[in-house]
């Protein structure tokens, strides 16, 4: 995972410091370091404090750089995974509905992101796309399986 994810990004530096918050999983101080040098990074933690079983308060902790500790967050990312979990049963946890091969998976996530950007309208008025300024219309089923799509990977 973190090879293809090293190949998205832009090479961080120390005057292009990458940015990353996660939860207080702690295997991420152990890995980091060996695909970025540390100085190349602004990382931050937020660890949920629970009592039986309810979230009673966030502890935020910087660990590599200076991230703004008032900026670390997981929220977006945890909507994300929700409206995953939520769209595709592949990625619901303890399911019987599994994807049979990464491939499958990789292509039902890829159709995914495109119905989210381009087809699903926010709030009746714009897609995704269409705000970002890649398309000019919400596109339907009938548009998609007739466009000839090139691929951008």
């Amino acid at each position: 995972m973190f090879n293809r994810f090293e190949d998205c990004i832009v090479k961080p530096s120390e005057k292009n410091k990458l940015l990353i918050y996660s939860d207080g999983n702690f295997d991420y101080t152990a890995v980091l370091p060996e695909y970025f040098e540390t100085n190349t990074l602004d990382y931050g933690q937020i660890i949920k404090i629970k009592e039986k079983g309810i979230v009673v308060r966030k502890e935020k902790r910087i660990i590599f750089g200076e991230p703004k500790k008032e900026d670390i967050e997981t929220v977006n990312v945890e909507c994300l995974n929700t409206i995953l979990r939520n769209r595709l049963s592949r990625l619901v946890r303890k399911t019987q509905c599994h994807a049979k091969s990464k491939y499958k998976l990789r292509d039902a996530v890829e159709l995914f992101k495109f119905h989210w950007n381009f087809m699903k309208s926010i709030r009746g008025k714009l897609s995704p796309g269409m705000k970002e300024e890649i398309t000019h219309k919400i596109w339907t089923w009938g548009n998609f399986l007739h466009s000839k799509l090139t691929f951008v990977n």
